[in-house]
């Protein structure tokens, strides 16, 4: 079998990621935080909190412009 790749390309480096069924989780992945949002933050359960939070006004934001119609962004006062 021969196949079209350049001599050029070494593949032999190339990390290989399981996606779908065989990736089984994230645990213990890793996030870095840019020095200014990490000092925000006093822990890693205040970021989740924080996320959290943001997920739900999303949601909530969506659910509200798809019953309103509403997709322009209003200024609050």
């Amino acid at each position: 079998m021969e196949d079209d790749l350049k001599s050029e390309y070494d593949l032999k480096s190339l990390r290989v990621r399981k996606l779908g069924t065989e990736r089984k989780s994230f645990a213990g992945v890793t996030v870095r935080l840019e020095p200014d949002v990490a000092e925000m933050f006093p822990s890693a359960e205040a970021v989740n909190e924080a996320l959290r939070f943001l997920i739900k006004v999303m949601k909530e934001n969506q659910i509200s412009t798809a019953i309103n119609g509403n997709t322009s962004l209003e200024k609050m006062d």
